[in-house]
């Protein structure tokens, strides 16, 4: 039996309509946005209008011109990092981020003087909201915060900081990789600045397309990372200060932004409650078997405030040894240190990392059964 436990890399497999869609695009469509008055290119056109206003639904923001699309989430959190901040800026972010945010963020310190500063999560990768109000000096400009983490799917008080964002006139950047798609976001509730996401998680999307939306008061403030054609403005020879053609120069992946949007169709069909639902029962009898095995699990084991990611491992058995055996038996996963190096110096499994299973909406519970019993068997081998 084959089972695909890997879903916070990439989830698979996708929505039939999806790989429908892209296929129909690619054969039938074609054409390239704003590049054309052609039947192909305004067909072009009309998909990506029509993505930018189910992602601003998906989060409840009223701009479409404010959905900005990227290649991943990686380019998002690059292009709003490096964009907003000055030298002699402080920037507060978290212990338990991926390094698609600390690495930004350290070349930002090493290449113009920001002052960095990270907030220690507790054992379990939870954040207390207080601890970040109680690091901000005069000159904070930025907060960066994932909304989940990768490696034990905690999921953070973003709500609270956002409201300590706004009490102190700071800006406030939320990492969704892990949460979009598996929880409900609101833009304006949580009080973001900008909300950087990827489609090929939990948006059920296809990898090489994300993007981010952004407030207008962080784009006033924010630079163009890239700069270079937009099928705009041909004529002048600097970048488009209008949305989105100031952020997305360049050929945009419209077969991805295809899939993408029929993604979000997708979840909305079956309701994000719904998926969360499934997704939940799913998670806590992954949990409960781990624990009853006798494994160390990570986070939050409660089951009632992570996503569906799972981290956990065998006394003095190597993270990577019992990936290769429960990969060697049809389980797919992920072990090691998830590109998230702080994130185990917090919960203390550095460096030898963890194993991480992680569940989605194609998944059944007949699978995670299977799972429990190599995970068993996975004792009997080792010990």
């Amino acid at each position: 039996m084959k089972v695909y436990l890997d879903n916070a890399s990439t989830t698979f497999p996708k929505p039939k309509i999806v790989t429908d869609s892209i296929y129909e695009y690619l054969t039938n469509v074609g054409g390239n946005a704003n590049r054309s008055t052609s039947s192909n290119s305004l067909a072009s056109n009309k998909e990506v209008l029509m993505a930018r206003q189910k992602i601003a639904d998906f989060f409840n923001f009223d701009k479409i011109e404010n959905v900005i699309f990227t290649n991943n989430i990686t380019t998002s959190l690059n292009i709003l990092i490096k964009g907003i901040l000055k030298k002699g800026d402080h920037v507060l972010t978290s212990s338990i981020e991926h390094n698609s945010v600390i690495r930004p963020l350290i070349s930002c310190k090493e290449s113009i003087g920001i002052d960095l500063e990270f907030v220690k999560a507790n054992k379990n990768s939870f954040i207390n909201p207080s601890d970040f109000e109680a690091k901000i000096k005069s000159n904070t400009k930025l907060i960066v915060l994932t909304h989940a983490s990768n490696v034990t799917g905690c999921i953070q008080p973003i709500k609270e900081i956002g409201a300590i964002c706004k009490k102190h006139n700071i800006f406030f950047i939320i990492d969704t990789a892990q949460s979009a798609g598996t929880v409900k976001i609101d833009f304006n509730e949580v009080n973001a600045s900008a909300l950087a996401f990827t489609g090929h998680k939990s948006l059920l999307g296809p990898q090489g397309i994300g993007g981010f939306i952004i407030s207008d008061e962080f784009n006033d403030a924010c630079s163009p990372f890239i700069e270079g054609g937009t099928g705009s403005l041909s004529h002048d020879i600097y970048q488009p200060t209008f949305l989105p053609d100031k952020f997305e120069s360049g050929t945009l992946n419209i077969p991805g932004i295809v899939g993408l949007s029929r993604g979000i169709d997708f979840i909305n069909e079956i309701g994000l409650e719904n998926i969360k639902s499934h997704n939940t029962t799913l998670y806590k009898k992954l949990v409960s078997g781990l624990l009853e095995l006798g494994y160390t699990v990570y986070g939050d084991l409660s089951c009632n405030n992570s996503t569906t990611s799972i981290s956990f491992n065998l006394e003095n058995v190597d993270s990577s040894e019992l990936s290769f055996y429960l990969d060697s038996n049809g389980i797919s996963n992920r072990s090691g240190l998830h590109c998230a190096p702080k994130t185990h110096e917090t919960i203390g499994t550095f460096p030898l990392g963890s194993v991480r299973l992680s569940i989605s909406y194609f998944n059944t519970n007949e699978e995670i059964e299977y799972a429990l019993k190599i995970l068993s068997d996975a004792k009997k081998y080792f010990y």
